[in-house]
This record gives structure tokens, C-alpha cells and sequence, in this order.
């Protein structure tokens, strides 16, 4: 077995294997970026070597810097994780060549399996049956024009060379196949170093299921079952869970014997996963092979009781293969979530800044303890969380950010995965309910309360999964907003009040008990709900009594007694009930934590904010940060509502900028490769009707 090794990665992944090495006796090296030098994963390994600037392109993406680090720390082996150079068969030959060894598939294999448009052409050689399309080697953008046109629309663009959503569109029209394709191949060449692309015949709801293969160098290869990986934005996947709901045993089984065939006709080893698209009647058709490690494989780590790291490290080690197929077995049903850095309520844009506050659920770190098996999770301390958890419930988090760490806009804005178990579906849905109405984060935008709603929703919950669940019930998925209940009001009023009965400095006249000689002192909180398009404001008002105060909001008027502290969580008694919650303040901002829900408010001040103004019109500003890569118009341009005026990437994808209304473009303010920030103002437009 290695005695030491070095992480060619980042992030939760990063954090995931140093972990289990640990816990394995094996030392590590972590390599990072200039805006990594802090991060958890340099923390968690024994040694850290700076490789560059943030820019992957210039430190996670540069072999020869890698390969430098692990000769300097004396590694034995390099484990890459997934993304950056997972997939790379030039970088396991340079392992190779430099005497490393790298804990993945040989390069061969990669390179067989690492081609979309090969791995199609050798899966069709074998009898696996294929999604209709054209993989060959002509790029000719007329040419393949004319193959979408052959095929029928709608189609599916995908890069040849990569994964994760990026480098694909669906095209619906032939009107519309360049444009998306010189975006596909941008996208492309800048996440995998390679444009070249493939064209499918988009299936109509299809469901995205995958079998995860294991092989060793001793001829053995084993599946280790399958996950459905259906529920996907962006062509990527938002919610996993294994097993796949409704396989029958003998489906399962010809997936499997179908993935260990593929792996085996490349002299694969390690953890690969062979991707399936099945129809509603069950009838499957390869994809493409991830020859890497996958970012779901945690649930198949929980059904199984395997600890699929441990695995890929004894295999580069050289040892056979710890399990047989006869020796494998299913155990209950796990479910995945992905907390992502990302507005779902802005078509899922990516979000940066600074995670003021984050709480999770009471979980094991996985890979931390002696087992390899998270157990029941104990009954939470009062006041942890904002819900009751189940005593018995499998809670694991996999994560590479802690409280006050950045979401920078150069990597993925994965915050954590969630990983809940239970001995059925419908008690890791439960579990996964608990889980996300604990699960804390302020100080940038999450995905965590649309997830709750889809977790939550009749097609989730009974098992309708296909690839187009989510654009399928977007209006019950995306609800008009729900104003803060009393509750919440009341706790943002009492956190106020209560940080200024702390803050005073004996001075008599900053006293804020509230007494007055001859009558009740009353005041007025204001609060404006910043998760509204229109900032909605609520009254909250404050009578000061001897031991408390009276809140009346709206028609309700209430006594509020505050019973006790623990830090940001309040326990108010509001009339006769008790209620609790967590209540972050950042500035004039307070994210409140209540009822399974986070809710944003501001405390309006009038003094505070005198002189404030509406923005100018005839401006479109930047919805995230991120770099021009395309300018569509010029100045002078006359444009129609909806029309491409801009091309943005941020978190490796690209994002279209259109005319919010009919104009003419004045200036442009910036030019290809500049990089912008969120809200700077892109270019100036003339309207010529009415927004």
C-alpha cells in the first residue's frame, strides 16, 4: 500500500479522499491554487504546495506543475478526483512516465472511453444499443447541420471530450443549430481543452441512469448496482438516489453485465461509470463511460456499505478487488442532494460571495471515523437545528467550504452534498426533508429552498423521474413568493431589539429597556422582504411592557416574552406558543431561520438610508461575475426583445445576455476576455418601446 499521496484536486472531493487515506494510514499532499491557500482541503492534508494563479487553465489544469509536486514531496501515486484532469489520458501517461502512479484507469483506457464519439462507435462494434446520432470525425459545421437536419429535431449537442452539463444544448430547430454550436464548442474548448462535439436525437423524457463499474489489474470487474441521476437543470444533476426506483432485478442485471462488458473491452481499472438513457418502458441505450469517480458515488457508497475511495487505493495499489459479484448486496435506499452557490429563482445562475453563516444537520464526515459507514445519526441537542431530526436517520455531508470561506467565481460553486439513507425510498425521502429544512446558509443564494420544493413534489415524491421533471412542473416548482409569516416577523423584531439591550453601554440616555414614567413607549420596525420582486414592506410594532414587549403585526397583537438565548437561535413565547428559530444579521440584513424556511429581510431604517434613488434605465448589467467571451451587435445596432446581444461565462458556463426590450445598442462597455462583476453595467440601450 502507498504511503503517501498527492490530490490533484479541490473542494469536497479533495477533502473526501484525505479523509479516507487518513483513516487508512496513508499520508497526503495537497496541491492549490493562489485562491485556494486557505481552503479546507490544504488544511485537511499533511503537506500543501502552491501550483499557481486561480485560474485553473494555470495551476489544477497544468501537468507539469502537478508532476513537479508530487516528485518534490516524494508521493508514490497521484489520485485526481474528478473533473480538471480526471479524464486526462495525457496526464495518467505523464504519472506514468514520471514513475507515478496514477490512481485511475490506464491511459489507453481513457482515451478509448474518454471520446464520447469513440466510446459510441466501440459500445455499437459490441451490441450496445446506441441513442441515434452522428459521432464521427467531421467537425464541418454545415456538415453537421445537415446530420441534425437527417436525424430530426430536437437534437442534443454534447462535447465529444467532456461532462458535468457542459459543451451541450438541445436544439429545436435547424434556425438555431450554428449559434448553438459555436457556443457548445466555446464552452467546450474552454472547460476540456477540445471542441469537438456529437449529435443525438434528444429522447422525450428520458431517464439518466448509470451502473458503476470496479475493476482491478487481475481480470476481475464487478457493478456495483446503478443510480438514477434523472433530476437535472442545466444538463446537470440536482438530485441522485440509488437504487433507481422501479428496476427489476433482471434489468439491473443486464445493465450491469452490460456496463462490466464495455469496461472490460478497454482493459479498464478502477471506478468507472458506464451512463445509461432509458425510456419510460425501460429500454436503455448507452451514453458515454466517465472513466473517473463520479460526484454521486456517495449514494452508491451508502446502499452498498463500501467505501469506493478505499477501493480505488488498494486497486492502484495493486490488490485484487475487496468483493465478488455473488458478495455484493443492496441495503436500503440513499438519496443525494447538491447545495449549490446558485439563484434557481434566476434560471439557476451561479452566485458568489462569502458564507456568513453556515449550520448543517448533525452528520458523520464520512471517511472520518473508524467505519466506513456513517451510523444512525444521535437525537440533535434542543436548540441545534431549526427541526425535530429522527432519532436513526443516516445523515452524511461532503463538503469543501466552513463558515467565512469565499465562493469564488473560478470553480464549480458546489457548496456541499447532502447524503441522507433509509431502509426504503420513503424513509430517505423523509430523512431528506429533515435534513434540508436544517441545512443553514447565509451571506450568498442557495439552492436549498428549491430543493426542499422538489423533494417535496408529487412527481419527485412518487417517482416520475425523467430528465425534464424540473422545466416540466416549473410553475409548481417556482410558486409566486410567500410573504414572512408572523412568526418570522416576530423573530426578526426580537433579535433587533434584543442585540440592542446587549450593545448598551451603561449611558442612561442610550438605555433601551423601554421605560417611560407616564406612558408606553411604542416604536416601529420596518422591514423590507428582499426575497420579493418588489422588496415588499412589513410593520412590525413594539409596545415596551415590564417583562417583554407587545408585537402587533398586521391584525395580530400579541404579548413576546424572549425565554432564552443560544447564540443566533431565539425561543420567543408568542402569545400562548413557542416558537424558535435562527437569526443571522448581517448588517441591516437579517437571514431568519424558521419553520423549515430562510427568509431574508432588511431593517429599513428611513435616517440610515436617506437619499437613496432609483437606478437610471436604458442600462443591462451583469447578472453574476464572470468574463466576456462574445460580443453579438455593435454599437448602433437596432435589436428586437429577446434578441443575443452578449456572451458571458462564469463557473465554467456560458450564459446569454438578451435585449430585456426593442432598442438601439448606444455603447458597449466592455470587450472579449474583460472580466466584469456582478451588477456592473455591460452596455447602454436605447429603448424604443416600452419595457
Amino acid at each position: 500500500m502507498f504511503s503517501k499521496i498527492l490530490i490533484a484536486n479541490r473542494g469536497e472531493i479533495a477533502c473526501r479522499i484525505a479523509a479516507t487515506a487518513r483513516r487508512m494510514g496513508i499520508a497526503t499532499v495537497a496541491v492549490y491554487s493562489e485562491a485556494d491557500a486557505s481552503a479546507r482541503h490544504v488544511v485537511l492534508c499533511d503537506e500543501a504546495i502552491a501550483i499557481g494563479p486561480a485560474a485553473a487553465k494555470e495551476s489544477y489544469l497544468c501537468i507539469d506543475k502537478i508532476i513537479a509536486a508530487a516528485k518534490t514531496s516524494g508521493a508514490q501515486a497521484i489520485h485526481p478526483g474528478y473533473g480538471f484532469l480526471s479524464e486526462n489520458a495525457d496526464f495518467a501517461a505523464a504519472c506514468a512516465a514520471a514513475g507515478l502512479v496514477f490512481i485511475g484507469p490506464p491511459a489507453a483506457a481513457i482515451r478509448a472511453m474518454g471520446s464520447k464519439s469513440a466510446a459510441k462507435s466501440l459500445m455499437e462494434k459490441a451490441g450496445v444499443p446506441l441513442v441515434p446520432g452522428y459521432h464521427g470525425e467531421n467537425q464541418d459545421a454545415d456538415f453537421l447541420q445537415t446530420e441534425a437536419d437527417c436525424i430530426g429535431y430536437p437534437v442534443l449537442l454534447k462535447s465529444s471530450a467532456g461532462g458535468g452539463g457542459k459543451g451541450m444544448r438541445i436544439v429545436e430547430r435547424s434556425a438555431d443549430f450554428k449559434a448553438a454550436l459555436t457556443s457548445c464548442q466555446r464552452e467546450a474548448a474552454n472547460s476540456f481543452g477540445n471542441d469537438r462535439v456529437l449529435i443525438e436525437k434528444y429522447l422525450s423524457q428520458p431517464r439518466h441512469i448509470e451502473i458503476q463499474a470496479f475493476a482491478d489489474t487481475h481480470g476481475n470487474c464487478v457493478y456495483l448496482f446503478e443510480r438514477d441521476c434523472s433530476v437535472q437543470r442545466r444538463h446537470q444533476k440536482v438530485l441522485e438516489e440509488a437504487p433507481a426506483p422501479g428496476m427489476t432485478p433482471e434489468r439491473r442485471q443486464t445493465m450491469g453485465a452490460a456496463a462490466v462488458a464495455a469496461a472490460k473491452a478497454v482493459g479498464y481499472v478502477g471506478a468507472g461509470t458506464v451512463e445509461f438513457i432509458a425510456d419510460q418502458a425501460g429500454d436503455f441505450h448507452f451514453m458515454e463511460m466517465n472513466t473517473r469517480l463520479q460526484v454521486e458515488h456517495p449514494v452508491t457508497e451508502m446502499i452498498t456499505r463500501l467505501d469506493l475511495v478505499e477501493w480505488q487505493l488498494r486497486v492502484a495499489a495493486g490488490e485484487s478487488l475487496p468483493c465478488s459479484q455473488e458478495e455484493l448486496q443492496l441495503h436500503g435506499h440513499a438519496i443525494e442532494a447538491r447545495i449549490y452557490a446558485e439563484n434557481p429563482e434566476k434560471g439557476f445562475l451561479p452566485a458568489i460571495g462569502v458564507l456568513r453563516h453556515m449550520r448543517t444537520p448533525v452528520a458523520l464526515e464520512f471517511g472520518v471515523s473508524d467505519s466506513p459507514l456513517p451510523s444512525p445519526r444521535p437525537s440533535p441537542v434542543e436548540g441545534e437545528g431549526e427541526n425535530d431530526v429522527a432519532a436513526g436517520d443516516v445523515v452524511r455531508i461532503d463538503s469543501g467550504v466552513r463558515e467565512g470561506d469565499a465562493i469564488a467565481s473560478y470553480y464549480d460553486p458546489m457548496i456541499a452534498k447532502l447524503i441522507v439513507w433509509g431502509a426504503d425510498r420513503a424513509q430517505a425521502l423523509s430523512a431528506m426533508t429533515r435534513a434540508l429544512a436544517d441545512f443553514q446558509v447565509a451571506g450568498l443564494a442557495t439552492n436549498i429552498a428549491f430543493l426542499q420544493r422538489l423533494i417535496a413534489s408529487a412527481p419527485f415524491a412518487r417517482a416520475q423521474l425523467d430528465t425534464g421533471l424540473i422545466e416540466r412542473h416549473h410553475a409548481s416548482l417556482f410558486p409566486p413568493h410567500a410573504a414572512p409569516s408572523v412568526e418570522v416577523l416576530a423573530l426578526a423584531a426580537a433579535a433587533l431589539l434584543t442585540a440592542e439591550r446587549m450593545n448598551q453601554n451603561g449611558d442612561p440616555w442610550t438605555h433601551t429597556s423601554g421605560w417611560r414614567l407616564n406612558h408606553t413607549l411604542q416604536r416601529r420596525l420596518r422591514f423590507a422582504d428582499m426575497q420579493a420582486e418588489d422588496e415588499t414592506s412589513h410593520e412590525v410594532w413594539v409596545a415596551y411592557e415590564r417583562d417583554g414587549w407587545r408585537f402587533t403585526i398586521g391584525t395580530c397583537t400579541a404579548a413576546v416574552h424572549l425565554q432564552r438565548q443560544e447564540q443566533a437561535v431565539l425561543f420567543l413565547r408568542l402569545g400562548e406558543a413557542i416558537i424558535k428559530g435562527t437569526v443571522v444579521r448581517d448588517d441591516d440584513v437579517l437571514h431568519v431561520f424558521a419553520q423549515g424556511r430562510q427568509t431574508i429581510l432588511r431593517h429599513s431604517d428611513p435616517l440610515a438610508h436617506a437619499g437613496t434613488g432609483e437606478t437610471e434605465g436604458g442600462r443591462l448589467t451583469a447578472p453574476m461575475p464572470g468574463k466576456i467571451v462574445a460580443l453579438l451587435v455593435t454599437a448602433g445596432a437596432a435589436v428586437e426583445r429577446g434578441a443575443p446581444l452578449l456572451v458571458m461565462e462564469a463557473m465554467k458556463m456560458e450564459h446569454t445576455i438578451v435585449a430585456p426590450t426593442a432598442g438601439v445598442v448606444e455603447e458597449l462597455l466592455y470587450a472579449v476576455g474583460d472580466q466584469v462583476s456582478e451588477g456592473a453595467q455591460l452596455l447602454m440601450l436605447r429603448m424604443t418601446e416600452k419595457a
